[in-house]
């Protein structure tokens, strides 16, 4: 079983291709601070959010679930870059942090985010997220995983650009994944 949804949903014949889009979010000209999806369906097993994301100054991503602003989220973020690498994490957040967003112009951080058994109200929600860019005289990339310690079915994502606005051309697509 592949390991990355974009594997999976490029092959139509094989089982696993069970990928659905249900929305996707174009950010236009001046920019937005949030992109929420809501209204998400109870119908799958699993939630993918892929992004390409630019800021006009280097900051992070934030999500929040359900627009919970509580302080019942943590994450844990490795995270890599030209000469060096780091590490850091929070227990009582008020949102899941990713990091890697760029102000380079033309330079768009990608983004790869996982959130499990998000309909199951037997457990607390995880997800798990990849993100990365390159503009050819540095980069980053990170490896984060985050919890919302609420059972409640996940029906609205709000991604967060931290200090600025998601600059224009910037998207988002939120698949629902069905099976295992």
């Amino acid at each position: 079983m592949p390991i990355l949804g974009t594997v999976a949903s490029q092959f139509s014949s094989k089982p696993f291709n069970s990928y659905e889009s249900i929305q996707t979010v174009t950010v236009g000209a001046g920019g937005t601070a949030t992109v929420t999806f809501s209204s998400i369906p109870a119908t799958y097993t699993h939630l993918q959010i892929r992004g390409i994301a630019r800021a006009s100054a280097d900051t992070q991503l934030d999500v929040t679930l359900n627009s919970d602003t509580g302080s019942n989220y943590s994450y844990h973020t490795l995270l890599g870059y030209g000469s060096g690498t780091d590490s850091s994490g929070g227990a009582t957040q008020a949102k899941i942090v990713m990091e890697a967003m760029t102000n380079t112009a033309s330079v768009f951080a990608a983004y790869v985010i996982d959130i499990l058994d998000y309909a199951n109200t037997n457990k607390y929600k995880t997800s798990r997220n990849l993100a990365g860019y390159d503009n050819n005289s540095g980069g980053r990339v990170s490896l984060n995983s985050g919890n919302w310690r609420n059972t409640n079915a996940i029906t609205s994502i709000t991604l967060t650009c931290r200090s600025d606005n998601f600059q224009q051309y910037s998207q988002f697509a939120l698949y629902g994944i069905k099976g295992a």
